[in-house]
C-alpha cells in the first residue's frame, strides 16, 4: 500500500451496546460517520474495543494486541466517536486512551466528537458538568478564533458538557448560552466538536473542510 494511501486510513473508535438477554457485547458506529468520512476523502477504519487483555480482572495493562493492531494498519488520523458516557464500558476508555498516547507519540491529526471531546479533555485534566437543554436540539456557535470553515449552527446530542477548558487547548467555538463546544490543541493537530456532523441531513461543508484541514496539519 502506498504512502498516501496509508495517511488516507482514519482509525475510528466504536461505542459498546449492551445486550445480556443475547449475552452479547457488541462494537458498533453510525454508517452516517463512516459516510462522511468518506465524502472527505478518508478510509474510515473501526477500532475494536476488545483489544486489551486482563478484562475479566477489570484490569486494562496489556495492550499488545492493540499495539499490533495499530501498527498493522498503521493509521494516518484517528476519529474519537459519539456514543457512551465515560466511564460506562472501561474498555473503551482504556481503547481510546491507548489511541491517544499513540497518536501523540506519533503527532497524528485527531477528531473528538461529542464524547470524544470529553475524551480528550479529561485525558488533560479537564472536569465534565450536567447540561440541560442540549439534547436533540440546535444552537448557535459563536466562534472565538479565527472563522474559517466553522457552522453557524449545529446539533447538540449531549448531557454532559466541559466545565472549563482544559490545559494545552484554547477555545475555539461556544454555544449561545456560554458552553464550550469546540477545542483545539496549541501544539498538536487535535480538535474537538461537541456537535455531531454525520448527524445532519445533508454534510455541512464548512465540516468536511474542517476536517480536511485539520487532517492535513503536521503541527511540531
Amino acid at each position: 500500500m502506498s504512502e498516501a494511501m496509508l495517511n488516507r486510513l482514519v482509525a475510528v473508535t466504536q461505542r459498546i451496546d449492551d445486550y445480556p438477554d443475547r449475552n452479547e457485547r457488541r462494537d458498533a458506529v453510525d454508517q452516517k460517520l463512516i459516510d462522511w468520512i468518506l465524502s472527505a476523502g478518508y478510509i474510515p477504519v473501526p477500532v475494536p474495543n476488545s483489544c486489551f487483555g486482563g478484562k475479566e480482572a477489570g484490569e486494562f495493562a496489556d495492550n499488545a494486541l492493540l499495539e499490533q493492531w495499530l501498527q498493522r494498519v498503521c493509521p494516518g488520523a484517528m476519529v474519537l466517536s459519539g456514543g457512551n458516557d465515560l466511564g460506562e464500558f472501561p474498555e473503551r476508555d482504556a481503547t481510546e486512551n491507548y489511541l491517544l498516547d499513540w497518536a501523540e507519540k506519533q503527532k497524528l491529526p485527531v477528531l473528538g466528537i461529542c464524547r470524544g471531546l470529553q475524551m480528550l479533555a479529561v485525558r488533560a485534566g479537564a472536569e465534565l458538568e450536567k447540561r440541560e437543554g442540549h439534547v436533540k436540539t440546535h444552537h448557535t456557535l459563536v466562534v472565538s478564533g479565527e472563522k474559517a470553515n466553522w457552522p453557524t449552527s449545529v446539533n447538540s446530542f449531549h448531557n454532559w458538557c466541559l466545565a472549563s477548558c482544559p490545559d494545552g487547548y484554547i477555545v475555539e467555538a461556544r454555544v449561545d448560552d456560554g458552553t464550550i463546544e469546540a477545542i483545539g490543541h496549541t501544539s498538536l493537530p487535535w480538535e474537538g466538536w461537541m456537535w455531531h456532523p454525520e448527524r445532519e441531513q445533508a454534510f455541512s461543508h464548512q465540516d468536511t473542510k474542517r476536517l480536511q484541514r485539520l487532517f492535513s496539519e503536521q503541527k511540531q
